[in-house]
């Protein structure tokens, strides 16, 4: 069963997430919590596999809530608001959301977010994709390269190339002719020597090293 813990302050928008999720055979609403605060405190005494976390909450916010949380290595949080904003979309991914979706979504989406971002992966879609690559085609030149890029294998730059591009495992195993469950321990390798906590920071902070470009294949 995928633990969920929905933190939003109203008490509908909670009821409706909930009626939709426990349609679901493998998902399990564990609690809510109506501000950031409650958030914080019932993640770290319920332990869910998926907060649905607000922005805009009394006390404290649902962005400084989920700092707090992916701080101490909590659950995964997934960002849900009503706001298409670029300020909450990029502090919500500076903060460490493995995801970001708007309200006005299906609950078919709402669903499959929740089951992605269960997995490990980051809810990374194509709309955003593009905010972030638009973000960093105009911001300038691209910050110094770290060090620890250089630990990366040929074969992993190639994988942190097409990941950073928005490809799947599936198709970085057709693109490279491997299997996916190699290019899955190739990407956990990426992943742990960039220092990004999932594929979202990973996407980031490509753009902002200049890794990759925008307009470039």
């Amino acid at each position: 069963m995928i633990r969920v813990l929905l933190a939003d302050d109203h008490r509908m928008v909670r009821t409706g997430f909930r009626v939709i999720l426990e349609i679901e055979d493998d998902i399990e609403v564990v609690g809510e919590a109506s501000d950031g605060h409650q958030a914080v405190d019932l993640a770290r005494r319920l332990q869910p596999d998926v907060i649905l976390m607000d922005v805009e909450m009394p006390g404290m916010d649902g962005l400084t809530a989920t700092r707090a949380i992916t701080e101490q290595n909590g659950p995964a949080v997934l960002i849900l608001t009503t706001f298409d904003r670029d300020d909450y979309l990029f502090a919500a991914l500076q903060a460490g959301a493995s995801g970001f979706l708007l309200k006005n979504g299906t609950p078919e989406e709402l669903v499959e977010a929740v089951r992605v971002v269960a997995a490990g992966d980051a809810l990374l879609t194509p709309a955003v994709t593009r905010r972030v690559i638009a973000t960093f085609a105009t911001s300038g030149s691209p910050r110094h390269r770290p060090a620890r890029l250089d630990d990366l294998t040929p074969r992993e730059n190639e994988v942190f190339v097409l990941l950073a591009g928005g490809a799947t495992n599936a198709e970085i195993a057709t693109a490279l002719r491997l299997g996916e469950t190699t290019v899955k321990t190739h990407v956990s390798r990426v992943l742990m020597k960039i220092g990004a906590r999932d594929r979202t920071q990973a996407v980031v902070l490509a753009y902002e090293l200049g890794v990759v470009r925008p307009g470039l294949p």
